[in-house]
Parts: C-alpha cells; sequence; structure tokens
C-alpha cells in the first residue's frame, strides 16, 4: 500500500493506494466523524482489489491537518475533484472510474460524478436525512447521479433505511440499494459490505 501527498485548494489531501489490477480505478472517501481506516472503507478496498481494482482511499485535507470538524460541502468537493484531477494527469486512474465514499464522502462523490467523468458511484451508509428529520432529505444528490449507482445501507441505519433509500431511487435505472446488518456505521458486519460492494462491481462494471 502506497501513501500520495496531493495538493489542493485548501490543502494537501493523501490518497493511500490498494493496487489490485487494471480493471478499473476505486476512489473511496470518508466520512465527517472519522478517516479512511473505518473498517466499511477497508472492507470495500480489500475486496475489491482482489476482484482485480486499483483503490485509492481518500483522506480530505481537513482531516490531513488534523481538523475536527469538516468544512462546508463546497469545499470537500472543490478538494475531492482536485484529488481526481491530479491522479488523472499522475497516471494513477486506469480503466474505468468509479467514486465513492461513506456517509458525507457519498455525498461528495455523487455531487461530483458528472464533474469527474466517473462512470459509477458506490455510497456506503448515504446520509438520506438527519436522524429524525426526513423532511431534510439529501435525495436530490442520489438522484442526481446518471450513472449506475449502488447504495450500501445499515438495516437500522438512522440517517435512512435501505427501505427509504430504495423509494427515492425507484424507478431509476441501474440504481441498486444492498441492505446489510447493523447501524449508520457499518461496524457489525463489514465483510458483508465489502461482498456487496465487490458483487456490484463485478456485476456492472465487469470490464
Amino acid at each position: 500500500m502506497t501513501a500520495l501527498d496531493i495538493e489542493t485548494p485548501h490543502g494537501p489531501a493523501r490518497a493511500h493506494l490498494t493496487d489490485g489490477g487494471s480493471r478499473g480505478t476505486l476512489l473511496l472517501g470518508h466520512g465527517a466523524g472519522g478517516g479512511v481506516e473505518s473498517a466499511d472503507l477497508l472492507a470495500v478496498a480489500r475486496d475489491a482489489a482482489e476482484g482485480g481494482w486499483r483503490v485509492l482511499r481518500v483522506e480530505q485535507p481537513w482531516r490531513v491537518a488534523g481538523k475536527r470538524i469538516a468544512p462546508a460541502p463546497a469545499r470537500l468537493d472543490e478538494g475531492w475533484r482536485a484529488v481526481v484531477a491530479h491522479l488523472s494527469g499522475t497516471g494513477h486512474l486506469t480503466g474505468a472510474l468509479v467514486v465513492g465514499g461513506r456517509s458525507a464522502g457519498a455525498r461528495v462523490a455523487c455531487r461530483t460524478a458528472a464533474q469527474v467523468g466517473a462512470d459509477g458511484v458506490l455510497t456506503l451508509a448515504f446520509p438520506l436525512h438527519p436522524p429524525g428529520r426526513p423532511e431534510k432529505s439529501r435525495a436530490a444528490e442520489l438522484t442526481s447521479v446518471t450513472v449506475p449507482v449502488v447504495v450500501v445501507q445499515g438495516e437500522t441505519d438512522a440517517f435512512g433505511a435501505p427501505a427509504a433509500v430504495a423509494a427515492v431511487l425507484t424507478g431509476r435505472a441501474h440504481a441498486s440499494v444492498y441492505a446489510v446488518p447493523g447501524d449508520h456505521s457499518l461496524k457489525k458486519n463489514p465483510d458483508l459490505v465489502g461482498a456487496a460492494a465487490a458483487s456490484w462491481l463485478a456485476e456492472v462494471l465487469p470490464g
């Protein structure tokens, strides 16, 4: 595994590379409350690499700088776009490009998918709404994705149950929802999270 420091308009980001092959490249962002070492991101990186994918887990600049509070969405998106542009320019992106991440990182991937030319979006624990506030829906971020998209969601996720996510995506071509045991952290069975992500990659973007 290799770590790459990448300059962005908001300071250096860091990409952790697990190179599994040339089927495609999977970029994964972290959530607002944790980093790229979360159990679900590690499981997805492992299983995707075993399936022949090059995986880069991306630390946003605020996290690299040791800050505890994530910045506004616009700054997150700008940092993410800078990372993708750098990796593209340095030849680190091979084959199909899938962007994704967990929670806040999933939102970033959805919002920027078209701008970075993604071929697919893989989201973990998409925060459909704040806990107890379904009227504050972020469904528009999910439905704005025009390429194949998958949501791996915990069955007891307070930010939106799998059924609620599926309802938002009803009728949309190439949209999938995988329900897995556990809550928003996806810590209960990370191996199942990794298997779900790898299954989707193999089915939708077989290479």
